[in-house]
């Protein structure tokens, strides 16, 4: 049984992005949307069409290598109301699998469910419209799936609301921190619940949204709605589980073994700090006919082509030209460089340089070579600027011309030799005036 672990697509994220050319929709893959409707994307953000298009990356890959169960952990949309546009998208490649005999699994994340309890959330649509093999765990439960590799064991444990999961009474005079910690409790008492009454003869798998305390976050500290709580490690890492597909935070990364407990990470780069960061899904295959504990034979990332964000940092030296410098750092990613390559990408340039170097800093010329990249979000610049040693007006009025001149070279780090004959010839100038005016 071959399992696909996606996570965190994000539709609806616009950032570093421009309106899309009739050049950009051709460059789409073929199945993106069918010729005569292409024309429609024209104009759409082209961050939309990146988050799509790794989306169908993942879709192509499942097709192509036989995988029978896709485990999707959470967080499909920005937005907990999401256009009619970006469900369309969405919708469209879940039933591409779908109508390929491939179960699909969705576990609701923070930004699917509706600002308001008891209202539908963005996942809902599948089970009202009954869209076959496409099964939605809105609860936490445990939910049996018929692959075509055999049936499976699937718990849900979508993002649970506090709201919805304590009732007013059992929170009232509480903290915080107590509620997160009895929420941790009842969820732990619950999956032992379900655990309990697990077949031992079939795979199971957890599919979860939730923050493991000791992860590794990065931009989706600023998507986080609300408080968010925590759970230990040991909440989720149950020996009776397969595999445990987490959803949530960014950062594909795999927490524990026996039994292997992994975020997938976004299909897309969010913003600069996940610059560094690879994108994709993981792929599982488990041997159902072992015993419980043995079953999978191996586990994968597998990358997909997501955007390139590129950070050019650029130290002007003293008496460098500024333009020049960052000019020949941009150089160093063009073309046969050895750095990541400009083209595409989306760049964000910082320099520092000194203030009297600032007036021959030309930014437009910075921009013109930058024209291949697919977004410039901007040219920072950091103006280093003398740190000037304040008197008081009363010790000022006080000091003497040769005392302030001595405090002034001392400022500028002067060497020694170089201070004594200015001061020489400070002391010579002053008896002069002073003798030329007796």
């Amino acid at each position: 049984m071959r399992v696909l672990h996606f996570s965190d697509v994000h539709i609806g994220v616009e950032n570093y992005g421009r309106p899309a050319t009739e050049a950009d929709v051709a460059a789409l893959p073929p199945h993106f949307a069918p010729g005569a409707e292409r024309s429609g994307f024209v104009g759409m953000p082209t961050r939309l069409l990146d988050f799509l298009t790794a989306l169908d990356e993942m879709v192509d890959y499942a097709l192509r290598e036989g995988v029978d169960l896709v485990l999707f952990s959470g967080d499909a949309y920005k937005s907990r109301d999401p256009s009619q546009t970006h469900q369309r998208e969405f919708v469209g490649r879940i039933a591409r699998l779908a109508e390929a005999g491939i179960v699909v699994f969705l576990t609701p994340g923070n930004h699917d469910l509706p600002h308001v309890a008891n209202r539908a959330s963005a996942l809902d649509i599948f089970p009202t419209l009954r869209v076959e093999n496409v099964v939605a765990g809105t609860t936490l439960a445990t939910y049996r799936v018929a692959t075509r590799a055999g049936d499976a064991q699937v718990v849900a444990l979508p993002w649970i609301r506090i709201g919805g999961f304590m009732a007013k009474e059992e929170t009232r005079g509480l903290s915080l921190e107590e509620i997160k910690v009895a929420i941790e409790a009842r969820i732990t008492e619950h999956l032992a619940d379900e655990v309990a009454q697990l077949d031992p003869a079939l795979p199971a798998f957890l599919c979860a949204h939730v923050n493991i305390a000791g992860a590794t976050t990065a931009s989706e500290r600023s998507m986080m709605l609300g408080n968010d709580h925590v759970l230990g490690l040991g909440t989720v890492a149950i020996p009776a589980f397969d595999y445990v597909a987490l959803g949530n935070i960014h950062k594909h990364q795999v927490l524990t073994q026996n039994p292997t407990v992994a975020y997938a990470g976004s299909l897309e780069r969010i913003d600069f700090s996940e610059e560094r960061e690879d994108k994709g899904f993981c792929v599982i295959d488990v041997d159902p006919s072992k015993p419980r504990g043995e079953r999978m034979s191996s586990f994968s990332f597998v990358p997909v082509a997501a955007r390139a964000m590129l950070t050019i940092d650029v130290a002007v030296r003293s008496g460098e030209d500024p333009t020049d410098a960052v000019l020949a750092a941009i150089g160093k990613h063009a073309g046969s460089g050895s750095g990541q390559a400009i083209e595409g990408a989306i760049v964000r340039v910082r320099v520092s340089m000194d203030a009297e170097q600032e007036p021959a800093f030309r930014e437009t010329a910075v921009r013109q070579a930058l024209a291949a990249a697919h977004y410039v979000t901007g040219i920072e610049r950091s103006v280093r600027r003398e740190a000037r040693t304040r008197l008081g007006t009363d010790e000022a009025e006080r000091l003497g011309p040769i005392e302030a001149l001595r405090r002034y070279l001392g400022s500028k780090n002067t060497p020694a030799e170089r201070e004594r004959v200015l001061i020489e010839r400070a002391e010579a100038l002053i008896r002069e005036e002073v003798e030329g005016a007796e």
